[in-house]
């Protein structure tokens, strides 16, 4: 098989990463509070194709992370796959987000949650055995001292709301790995291979990013 680009632009790290048959050959990634996605996104691709000394027609497919999570990051990534697909003829792959986020966690057993920040006590999370195995799908939620109580064995927590939700989570099982912070397009590729062995992708012309809520505009402030 040929390669597949991995594209994650679900929060503030914008990320593309190359693999061939699910290992990441290049990656390049950043994560700014500005969320430059826009200017950075078809710049780290140009790069690494050039660096790996391929064109883009050697691609096999591309494979985008899905959501939840920013809005207009997730639209500039989808955006992005979406053109690249069309282009090229080659099949586009969908990425849950939080379970690229939990791959980043090597345990032998437990739980992992993974979590993006929402807003105010709110985060997006779900709910992952270490062999990635989804114990809960994902929901939007607001974060007390309750959350997870039901939850055995130690429970471990990595995304972008640690800072947050430490306060309130502080039971003696929990334990946050701070230095997961999000989510990366090199945890995409072992995923996106184990999709494209056995063709699961999805259709270019009408696949959106997974919001989980609404999106609201809202008039500035006079």
């Amino acid at each position: 098989m040929g390669y597949i680009l991995n594209i994650e632009t679900a929060t503030k790290n914008c990320s593309v990463a190359l693999a061939k048959e699910g290992k990441t050959i290049i990656c390049k990634e950043i994560a700014e509070e500005g969320y430059s996605h826009a200017e950075r996104l078809h710049v780290f691709i140009e790069e690494i194709i050039k660096e790996a000394g391929i064109t883009l027609n050697n691609l096999s497919a591309i494979a985008v992370s899905q959501g939840p999570g920013s809005y207009t990051g997730l639209r500039i990534g989808v955006s992005a796959a979406k053109g690249l697909c069309y282009a090229l003829d080659i099949p586009l792959i969908a990425v849950d987000t939080l379970q690229a986020l939990a791959s980043q966690v090597t345990v032998s057993s437990g739980l992992i949650i993974p979590m993006i920040d929402a807003r105010r006590m709110e985060v997006y999370s779900a709910i992952f055995s270490p062999t990635l195995e989804k114990k809960r799908e994902v929901l939007a939620q607001i974060i007390d001292e309750n959350s997870f109580e039901d939850l055995q064995g130690t429970v471990y927590f990595v995304g972008d709301c640690a800072e947050k939700c430490q306060s309130v989570l502080n039971k003696d099982n929990y334990v946050f790995l701070e230095d997961i912070k999000y989510p990366s397009a090199k945890e995409m590729s072992a995923l996106s291979y184990e999709k494209f062995k056995i063709n699961d992708t999805v259709d270019v012309a009408y696949f959106e990013p997974y919001y989980l809520k609404d999106f609201m505009i809202t008039a500035p402030k006079k």
